[in-house]
């Protein structure tokens, strides 16, 4: 089955949306978050999203090796979610980004069964004053093109609302 990648602005829908297409395609999903719970803020974001998530769906927590751990869990007659690579890429150190991206586009590629991809649009906005903030939002840009060029799918989340962007 083919890769559908899922962007948009924060608060968007992307993960519900992402969610719901999992639910209708009726097959067993493993959902593999990468969110890490830094302060008090994030921990109860990530309660959220398991609420949210059917008692019967497999969660995996993952680190930086994106690329791996969706090797081992993407199977045919499955679903896969990843959420989210912009908390994954961030955090990468910067000498891993290419590396880790180009293991996850072959990953992505090489996925049997459904996978389904969230991430944030963050380029369109203003261009960030501080020299790691735009190095972070140039690789952002540079990783959602690439994961975007391995999907068949591509939809944009705007206010809850899916708008396909490829086919």
């Amino acid at each position: 089955m083919p890769a559908h990648l899922v962007t948009g602005g924060a608060r968007s829908g992307k993960s519900a949306h992402a969610e719901a297409l999992a639910l209708q395609s009726g097959l067993p999903t493993v959902y593999i978050a990468t969110a890490t719970p830094g302060d008090a803020e994030m921990r109860a974001r990530i309660e959220q999203h398991r609420r949210r998530r059917p008692a019967q769906w497999r969660t995996v927590e993952c680190d930086s090796q994106l690329g791996p751990a969706l090797r081992r869990e993407a199977k045919a007659g499955q679903c896969v979610i990843v959420d989210c690579l912009t908390l994954w890429l961030a955090g990468l150190a910067p000498g891993q980004i290419e590396a880790e991206r180009d293991r996850l586009v072959d990953a992505i590629r090489a996925a049997p069964g459904r996978l389904l991809i969230v991430t944030n649009e963050l380029g369109s906005g203003v261009v960030p004053l501080g020299e790691s903030t735009r190095a972070f939002v140039d690789e952002h840009g540079i990783t959602n093109q690439r994961v975007a060029a391995a999907c068949e799918r591509v939809t944009l989340m705007v206010c809850g609302v899916p708008v396909a962007v490829k086919p």
